[in-house]
């Protein structure tokens, strides 16, 4: 098979008209992590919802956030990768919310929020965080995000069957060795990518791991073993694969 012919498949086997959904613990992490998957998904049909857990007034090291600057990042970025539907579930305009203490609310976020849920978008596939993360929210998110995706009788709770965990430049700073297999060649998305990432001027830095320069080596290194211009990798939490 061809290069040309392995890029007409489908990514993941999904289809024109099937449905992704992407859960990010802040806004930007959905950006960072898979935002050239996400992009990829877009350009071939399938419908891409995210949900962004919250957004928080605080003082950051470089400099602020505002919830209000941040949403607007965050649509401008969401239709750079060509996201159908984006949310914000929770908003703490006094900086006091910790969600760590809150995951049971988390679980049945993820699972019925009434804009972008497993109810409302009943998703084929599922991106979440990582486990490895060290940030507090992340690894919140993640351990509701894989509770909500436990596998339930059919026609009870939707249970995506694919389900891959992405991580953000700053979880590679982490004590656990999660095993990522699979690579997503996102090299044709990397501009679309680059867009949503400069939306966030509040959250890019000039330089380091938060640098749009950065993002890019890291990207290109992950794709360079495949010899692909650019990658994404992911953990592969469930890879289940039915009959037609």
């Amino acid at each position: 098979m061809t290069t040309a012919e392995q890029d007409q498949r489908p990514l993941f086997g999904l289809r024109p008209g099937d449905r992704a959904m992407v859960i990010a613990p802040h806004p930007d992490d959905e950006t960072i992590g898979p935002g050239g998957t996400i992009a990829r998904l877009a350009a071939e049909g399938v419908e891409v919802h995210v949900l962004c857990v919250t957004v928080r007034a605080a003082k950051m090291w470089g400099g602020a956030s505002e919830p209000t600057v941040r949403y607007a990042e965050f649509d401008k970025a969401c239709a750079a990768l060509g996201v159908t539907r984006s949310t914000i579930a929770w908003v703490d305009e006094t900086g006091d919310l910790d969600i760590s203490t809150r995951q049971r609310a988390l679980v049945d976020l993820i699972e019925r929020h009434e804009e972008v849920s497993l109810a409302t978008v009943r998703p084929q596939a599922l991106l979440i965080p990582s486990s490895g993360g060290f940030h507090q929210d992340h690894q919140a998110v993640h351990r509701a995000a894989f509770a909500a995706a436990r596998v339930q009788p059919e026609g009870l709770k939707p249970t995506p069957r694919l389900v891959l965990g992405y991580r953000g430049v700053e979880d590679r700073w982490s004590a656990e060795n999660e095993s990522w297999w699979v690579h997503v060649d996102t090299g044709r998305f990397w501009p679309a990518k680059e867009e949503a990432l400069r939306a966030y001027g509040t959250q890019m830095r000039a330089r380091g791991p938060r640098s749009v320069e950065q993002i890019h080596m890291i990207d290109a290194a992950a794709g360079s073993s495949l010899n692909f211009a650019c990658a994404e990798t992911f953990v592969p939490y469930r890879m289940a694969y039915g009959q037609s």
